[in-house]
């Protein structure tokens, strides 16, 4: 098969500046060659690749667009390309450095202490300390709101009871943020080191999608965190803001994905004869290609406008649902198309499309299931709240 080329049909690559260019092309060598060759053998065996991560805090890529601390400090949109290479490689690997930055980092930077962000941040962005994002509970995912960990005040302490589900990085995390409500019923969020008596990790195997990522329970059982680790910030205010950044970076994430399949789809296409000639002389494969290719191209304005609105301060979270519901859903039809042009071939792991398809059932679930997104976008437009 050829080396990956990007859908570039409409030029969108000229709507970037030379610094997002250079960013976005550094990551997409990183990933041929630091992914792509061994990512297949990863996800088969279950396994994330820990040995990558200095390398990706060395590209910059662990809190890429909080300012000092180690951090790399670039723009939203070059973040969104970041995730958009790192999913070309693999949606778990992406997920690793998303759950890092937007939802460990993140909260750490906006609604911590200076003491907060001097202890945490910079471990964090080399990699040395790992973070996971403690919000979805067994029976409350798409209505947080509702969670029943417990966060009891003693003395200069708070007591954490409960218990998170389906927490990437929690495994090997050294650090939580874990949302609990107060005594008042007040959803609050602390900074939990991992070695405090109490919190207990399970991780969860035997998955079809996301197998090169750590997916984990978290279970706190009367674990006394100091006052000081509780972050600034009241309400669902907090984990919405880290959960709207990671959304953006997921509706750029998707298109790599979908670029990865497209990409292959068209490459088979071109070399797999059937008929005395090359599948992609039909007219019906070419129709795919090209509802393909158009999906892709459409979901680069819209990440990149949402991304530009963000840069400005002035992206709102409907234009995260926007972009988060369309892309990811047409990122998975994409696959499973790619799929299909690809035969017996795509059920393979000789082939990445498959492995795509399955991961991408996760990402349309959570940050935010599809119906959970057009519901935001309903209550935007008519003004009707539909959640209850």
């Amino acid at each position: 098969m050829k080396n990956f080329e990007s859908p570039n049909i409409l030029n969108t690559d000229a709507l970037l500046t030379e610094e997002e260019l250079m960013i976005r092309n550094s990551v997409r060598e990183f990933v041929s060659h630091e992914i792509m060759p061994h990512i297949a053998d990863h996800y088969e065996k279950g396994y994330f690749p820990t040995e990558l991560i200095p390398k990706l805090a060395e590209l910059g890529t662990l809190g890429a667009t909080i300012q000092g601390y180690g951090c790399a400090g670039v723009n939203y949109t070059s973040y969104g390309l970041i995730m958009q290479e790192l999913e070309r490689g693999d949606s778990g690997i992406r997920s690793f450095v998303s759950v890092q930055g937007a939802l460990c980092m993140h909260p750490i930077d906006a609604f911590g202490t200076e003491e907060h962000k001097k202890k945490y941040l910079p471990k964090m962005a080399s990699g040395e300390l790992i973070g996971c994002f403690g919000l979805t509970e067994p029976d409350y995912g798409s209505n947080p709101g509702g969670m029943i960990t417990r966060a009891r005040k003693d003395g200069d302490s708070y007591i954490l009871n409960g218990s998170k589900m389906w927490i990437t990085n929690g495994g090997m995390a050294g650090v939580a943020i874990v949302w609990a409500k107060d005594d008042a019923g007040d959803i609050r969020g602390f900074i939990v080191d991992r070695d405090l008596p109490g919190f207990t990790v399970r991780n969860i195997e035997k998955k079809f999608s996301l197998k090169a990522s750590v997916t984990s329970e978290l279970i706190f059982e009367d674990c006394r965190v100091p006052a000081s680790q509780m972050l600034n910030v009241k309400g669902l205010k907090g984990p919405f803001s880290c959960l709207n950044n990671a959304r953006f970076g997921i509706s750029w994430g998707v298109l790599g994905a979908a670029m990865a399949c497209y990409d292959e789809a068209l490459n088979y296409a071109l070399t797999r004869i059937q008929f005395d000639k090359p599948i992609a002389s039909f007219q019906l494969i070419q129709a795919k290609l090209a509802n393909m290719v158009t999906e892709i191209t459409k979901g680069q304005l819209l990440a990149l406008q949402v991304g530009r609105l963000k840069d400005k301060g002035e992206a709102q979270p409907v234009h995260i649902s926007m972009a988060k519901m369309n892309n990811v859903a047409k990122a998975l039809e994409i696959a499973r198309v790619a799929r299909d042009i690809l035969g017996a071939s795509g059920i393979t792991y000789e082939y990445q499309t498959g492995r795509h398809m399955l991961n991408l059932e996760s990402v349309n679930t959570y940050e935010g299931t599809e119906d959970i997104h057009r519901l935001i976008i309903g209550h935007h437009i008519t003004g009707i709240q539909a959640f209850r």
